[in-house]
């Protein structure tokens, strides 16, 4: 049975027998007497406690112990080393060679704010890689135009690497020992460094302190206490203003993530961008897309709630499973977006020739009607309603997410005297097999009542598939001549004519149609032939 002994070493409490306790002091008591001569005995001794207390710390888990013994004492002087070999100066300097090896350790990841710009991450990073803190913040900078990926890893590092504190710390962040000979070596070169830190500012900052005095320095002090407080106000308020913008968006990226893997019907897909998606990668690139935004702004909204509050600590462990959840998410959109890109590689066309009836005028009209299918009846329970005479119109151009032009009208003189419409059925696919199958796939009306030409504004899909840039390109060919009344709702798809480019009598000026005809030198305003003095098109 051994008497045990409670101390107080290192800020720890720590449960030792009396004998092991006995050499631990006779150890101490050697460091103390070794580094009396030094002004910064005290901080010596206290790191060197410091260190101690944590190897107690490591050896009582790694043992599943409660009690230091005489065995854990002697093996950590054995890691420390002994006082002895500083006794002698001339005789250490002839054997800096053979203890060079007890200067060097295992290096460990802390950021170094002592010669970092920002937080010390970069600062860090260079001396665990044995790299010029210069290249990593460089690397950091190209980083930021890579979807703002520096940015990202740059916040998690900072959160997830401690700060290299104590003096420990800092030797274990540059790879020396944490052991006396490291431990002397670091407090020789500090004491030399701070020397001649001095000595230089001395040098250029005597003259100007004779002049000035106390009071510049209490001036200066003041300044910087001010624009230090401003500094944190300032930063406070634009990290709240993050707290509360992040959560409005996180907010918002979880409800549209459950609206459409959930809550929103089939027709929503139907809805550029969104029917640009294969169904098979829909809700695997929805979900990843998520991840992918979603991250960094729970990201920025910790930091910036760490910054509010002090006291907030997240595990290292969770800031590199973020981490990883983003790249994956990151990775798997680009993934599935090269994959829908790849849809769009080949290209291919049908054409159709459609010989029109022949009239000396005709009128181009668009019709917005929607066409409904047995099936679209059943789904929006048309049967139920009491519709009567009444038409369903479809906006085509309203909306944030409106579709891709999918249908435009050229008009041309004729060759042949004869009227005529050639429809021009476009798409793209992975190959031109599939491209052509898309092109079949496409459903659209041109009908010709009389006189009148109809088109409808936008094409239909005999089966439900994804967008690959379908559309429908028709052309009229009309002999010299032909008379053409345009309605102003044909504006939006005819790519030579703006509504207003032709001009009417004042009486005429609310009339939604306006006269063109076809002439040698290809459509002309008939305002403007009438009247020539003003010019074509309004000029």
């Amino acid at each position: 049975m051994n008497k045990t002994i409670i101390i107080n070493i290192g800020n720890s409490i720590i449960h030792i027998e009396e004998e092991a306790y006995e050499i631990l002091m006779a150890y101490l008591n050697e460091i103390k007497y070794h580094f009396a001569k030094n002004a910064d005995d005290f901080e010596i001794v206290k790191d060197i406690e410091n260190r101690i207390a944590e190897m107690f710390a490591e050896i009582l888990q790694k043992g599943q112990k409660q009690v230091i013994d005489v065995a854990d004492v002697k093996e950590v002087i054995a890691q420390m080393g002994s006082v002895q070999d500083f006794l002698n100066e001339e005789e250490e300097t002839a054997q800096a060679e053979n203890l060079n090896m007890h200067y060097t350790g295992i290096k460990k990841l802390y950021r170094d704010t002592d010669e970092g710009v920002v937080a010390g991450v970069c600062a860090g990073l260079g001396h665990y890689l044995n790299v010029e803190a210069r290249w990593i913040r460089l690397a950091f900078f190209l980083l930021v135009f890579l979807a703002g990926t520096g940015v990202l890893a740059y916040l998690i590092l900072w959160i997830a690497m401690p700060r290299a504190v104590t003096r420990s710390e800092r030797m274990e962040m540059r790879g020396e020992a944490t052991n006396l000979y490291g431990y002397k070596r670091s407090f020789d070169e500090e004491v030399a460094a701070i020397k001649a830190n001095m000595k230089s500012a001395n040098e250029q900052i005597q003259p100007l302190v004779r002049r000035s005095g106390n009071f510049f320095n209490d001036v200066v002090k003041m300044f910087g206490r001010l624009i230090t407080s401003l500094v944190k106000v300032f930063g406070k308020t634009i990290a709240i203003c993050f707290i509360v913008l992040g959560f409005g968006m996180m907010i918002t990226l979880i409800v549209s993530l459950g609206m459409l893997l959930g809550f929103w019907d089939e027709s929503t897909y139907q809805t550029f961008p969104l029917n640009v998606i294969n169904i098979p990668f829909r809700d695997g690139l929805i979900f990843n897309a998520f991840l992918t935004l979603f991250i960094p702004v729970l990201a920025l909204v910790l930091f910036a709630l760490r910054v509010v509050f002090n006291r907030i600590e997240i595990s290292k462990y969770i800031w590199f499973a973020l981490l990883i959840l983003w790249l994956i998410g990151a990775s798997t959109s680009g993934y599935y977006t090269a994959k829908i890109l790849g849809e769009f590689k080949e290209e291919a066309e049908l054409v159709q020739h459609t010989e029109l009836k022949q009239y000396p005028i005709y009128v181009i009209d668009v019709d917005k009607s929607m066409v409904f299918s047995k099936q679209d009846s059943a789904t929006y329970h048309l049967e139920e309603m009491n519709i009567g005479n009444r038409v369903i119109v479809d906006n085509y151009d309203s909306g944030p997410f409106k579709n891709p032009r999918s249908v435009s009208l050229e008009i041309e003189k004729s060759l042949n005297d004869k009227a005529s419409a050639i429809s021009t059925f476009e798409s793209q696919g992975r190959d031109f097999q599939t491209a052509l199958k898309n092109v079949q796939n496409i459903e659209y009306r041109f009908i010709q009542k009389d006189s009148a030409l109809i088109f409808n504004p936008n094409l239909r899909f005999k089966q439900n598939i994804a967008w690959r840039g379908q559309r429908v390109h028709i052309l009229l060919k009309l002999p010299v001549g032909t008379r053409l009344l345009v309605n102003q709702n044909s504006h939006r798809y005819l790519s030579f004519y703006q509504f207003y480019w032709c001009r009417t009598d004042r009486k005429f000026e609310n009339d939604p149609y306006r006269e063109w005809v076809m002439t040698e030198e290809g459509l002309k305003c008939k305002y403007d032939i009438d009247h020539p003095e003003g010019g074509e098109n309004g000029q």
